[in-house]
Parts: structure tokens; C-alpha cells; sequence
């Protein structure tokens, strides 16, 4: 059996383990055997701090870093905040990927997103799209800055053979989300929106677009599980290792299920789960965003990982985490 990359005893910092995907990571890691983990929250340490960050690592002396720490929000948010989308994710994640570097941290792995990818790249997406077409403009701030991100890995394993590796999550849900109103992303909105309808009786629940568009869900307890697969097995350098098309080793790889819904029959799935019976109307003067986004998962498939939790059983299992987070009236209004 080939050894794991990485060892049980490492100790292994998280940053952004108080988030979705963050904490999932954490949860994967800690199931896994790996418990000497650094989750330092935004009050120990800010991230966006060069100095403060170089100071904490001389401190704690990481071996591995995991960076699942990033501004998130939906269309909505990323619209109306483009410079804190693309000014605090590049801060963010330059200052932990330099200093990881600096500090001689043996494995990194960052975490990206499928929005990095053209508007109309061909469906399922590959990694190979990545640059090939203009993004879509409701996320492209938020997008530059994961391209950035995904390319700084790439140069440092390149010109110094620092060994970083990259995954391409696709819409995450679960756990820990954000069921913010306005700054949310499109499932917990719809999971609040649908809840709080029926509680006041509403007659009918309006949501933005044509519900036409596309998208794929992943369970975040899937992702810490194949961050957990990819930072234990996945060595770009491995001849068994993915390749692009012209044969150089790939050094991201997209995370997802393969299979994809449309918004319209994702409303009426979320409508199911949380019991509500009135109408669904459509606000067509709203931005519908890219008209598809189902990634091609074929490359960490063949290395040996495949997503287990299904729609229906996450949608049941968000939901049960939203009534927690309402009874704890820690909902982020």
C-alpha cells in the first residue's frame, strides 16, 4: 500500500475552518485520524495581515495548509461588492500561500471554485476551459481572484517545486452555510425562504430568474472528504497522476457529484423538504447567471474518488442545520 502524504501527527492549519467548507475539512480530517489541527478564528489571526500572518506561522509552525478561508456570497452580494470580492480574496489567499511557501510547508491545498471558468465553456467542464472564454460577470471579481489563486500554486510548484495542489469545488450546501437573505448562496436562500413562507402562510414564494439555469450541488461533508482523499493520495507528479491535453501533470482538479438540476426543479425539491405547499412565481427581471455549470469530473474519478451524500439526503440534512441555526438565532439577517 503506498504511504499517505501526509502523517497523523502533522500538525495541519485550516484556515477558514469557522466556514461551510472549512469546518467540513475539519470534520474529515479529524474522522480520518488527523487531530493536531490549527483553526485559528478571524480574532486570533487576520488573514488579509501579511504580518500577522508571517508572525503566526513562525509561532506555530504548521506542516500542512489547507485554505478554505475566502469572502463567499451569491449573485447579489457579488455584484454590489466587487472590490471586497476581489481585493480580500487576493489578500487573503496570497498572504497564505507566500508564507506557506517561505515557511517551507510541505503540503498546501487550496481550495478554488467552478466560477473560474468561462460563461460558455463547453458543458461538463473540464479543467482544460479554464481561460479559454470571458467569465460570468455577475461572479468575475470573486473569480479572478480564485484564477489568481489557482495560478500562484501553480507557479510556486513550477519555479520552486513547492508542492501545491489545487480542487475546483462545485456549489457547495450543508452544514455551517449562510442562510443570509441577501448574501447567501442560491440553495440556503431558497432553504430560508421556503422555511419562513411557511411558517407565515404565505400564499406564494418568489424567487430571481426563469429557474432554467443549471447547476450541480455538492454536500460540504462530500468535499472535506475529498480534500481529506487529495492531500492523503493525489501527487501531480505521479505518473498515475491526471494530465492536461498536451501530457503536463494537472495540479487542480474539479470537485462535484457529475450530475446537475435545473434552479426551477431545485426550488421544488427545497419547497418538499421543508413542507411548503403554496406557489412558486418567477421574478424574470432578475439575472439568471450562467445558463450551465455541471463540471467534468472525470480526473479525480479515475484517481479514486467519487461524492456519496445524494440531493435528496443533503436537502434533508441543510435543512435540519438551518431550524438548528434558527433555534440558535444565529441565522447572519
Amino acid at each position: 500500500m503506498t504511504p499517505h502524504l501526509i502523517k497523523p501527527e502533522d500538525r495541519i492549519l485550516i484556515a477558514g475552518a469557522s466556514g461551510m467548507a472549512g469546518g467540513a475539512i475539519s470534520r474529515a480530517l479529524d474522522l480520518a485520524g488527523y487531530k493536531n489541527q490549527l483553526t485559528p478564528s478571524h480574532n486570533d489571526l487576520d488573514l488579509s495581515d501579511i504580518a500577522l500572518v508571517s508572525a503566526w506561522f513562525n509561532k506555530y509552525q504548521p506542516e500542512i495548509v489547507v485554505i478554505a478561508a475566502a469572502k463567499v456570497g451569491g449573485i447579489h452580494a457579488n455584484s454590489t461588492e466587487p472590490v471586497d470580492f476581489l481585493l480580500e480574496n487576493l489578500k487573503i489567499q496570497n498572504n497564505l500561500i507566500e508564507s506557506s511557501w517561505k515557511f517551507g510547508i510541505r503540503r498546501l491545498l487550496f481550495l478554488g471554485s467552478s466560477c473560474i471558468y468561462p460563461k460558455f465553456a463547453k458543458q461538463p467542464i473540464s479543467e482544460e476551459s479554464l481561460l479559454t472564454g470571458p467569465l460570468e460577470p455577475t461572479n468575475e471579481f470573486y473569480a479572478v481572484a480564485k484564477i489568481a489563486g489557482i495560478k500562484l500554486c501553480e507557479a510556486l510548484r513550477k519555479q520552486h517545486n513547492f508542492n501545491a495542489i489545487s480542487l475546483m469545488p462545485t456549489n457547495l450546501y450543508g452544514p455551517g452555510d449562510n442562510y443570509h437573505l441577501t448574501g447567501s448562496h442560491v440553495l440556503p436562500a431558497l432553504i430560508r425562504r421556503f422555511h419562513e413562507a411557511k411558517i407565515n402562510n404565505a400564499p406564494s414564494v418568489t424567487c430571481w430568474g426563469t429557474g432554467k439555469p443549471l447547476r450541480e450541488f455538492l454536500h460540504a461533508d462530500d468535499l472535506g472528504n475529498a480534500c481529506v482523499f487529495a492531500l492523503e493520495k493525489w501527487d501531480p507528479s505521479s505518473s498515475s497522476s491526471p494530465n492536461d491535453n498536451s501530457g503536463e501533470p494537472l495540479t487542480f482538479l474539479n470537485v462535484g457529484t457529475g450530475l446537475d438540476l435545473s434552479i426551477k426543479e431545485l426550488a421544488n425539491k427545497v419547497a418538499n423538504t421543508v413542507g411548503y405547499s403554496g406557489q412558486i412565481l418567477w421574478d424574470l427581471s432578475k439575472p439568471d447567471g450562467t445558463p450551465k455549470k455541471q463540471l467534468d469530473i472525470s480526473n479525480l474519478s479515475k484517481i479514486g474518488w467519487q461524492a456519496k451524500i445524494s440531493l435528496n439526503d443533503g436537502l434533508r440534512m441543510a435543512y435540519e442545520d438551518f431550524l438548528l441555526s434558527t433555534s440558535r438565532g444565529d441565522l447572519r439577517k
